[in-house]
């Protein structure tokens, strides 16, 4: 199931003591790249391979976290419309199109897609950064509440994200070749 042109992944260990921005940071790059590495090498079936009962697979997860991506930094920190793929996809009719659109997506196109977005998020977040501390709230508010996110909460929104799916990651990855571990 190897792919060419498979990266490889590295990950570095977060600081035990670092800024705290330098900490939320490093743990979510570390994270990010556990997501690629649980995909990496897999071609277009081992991406879409599910584990019943659910229908989430990896090539889904790596679609779902650049979605995600994009709307916690762009969408509701910067308050910019979304950009495509996202722009067009007909989220009235599946809301979770991300998910169900990684099918028609090759291995090159899922991996670009998700590592495109986490660049444009890093440079959004060092942006963010030059002009202020971790305390300072997006342009879009909360629904109903109106209430602005925090850059400190986002990243910590995301680091959970990542957390959570990656262990999906682990058993996806082990039901399509028994790879296990870190």
């Amino acid at each position: 199931m190897d792919t060419p042109g498979t990266i490889t992944v590295e990950r570095t260990d977060p600081p035990l003591s670092g800024s705290e921005a330098q900490t939320l940071l490093t743990f979510l790059d570390y994270h990010r790249r556990t997501l690629l590495l649980k995909a990496d090498g897999l071609d277009a079936a081992g991406l879409d391979q599910a584990l019943a009962p659910s229908t989430m697979t990896l090539g889904g997860l790596l679609k779902h976290l650049a979605y995600v991506e994009h709307h916690w930094l762009h969408v509701v920190l910067l308050g910019l419309p979304p950009v495509e793929p996202w722009a067009s996809a007909d989220w009235d009719a599946d809301p979770d199109w991300e998910w169900h659109s990684a099918v028609d997506d090759s291995p090159e196109q899922l991996r670009d897609l998700f590592t495109r977005s986490v660049a444009r998020s890093e440079q959004v977040v060092a942006d963010a950064l030059t002009r202020g501390d971790l305390g300072q709230v997006s342009v879009r508010p909360q629904r109903g509440t109106g209430e602005h996110y925090s850059l400190r909460w986002i990243l910590v929104h995301l680091v959970e994200e990542y957390a959570r799916h990656n262990g999906h990651a682990d058993l996806l990855r082990e039901a399509v070749d028994g790879t296990t571990g870190e």
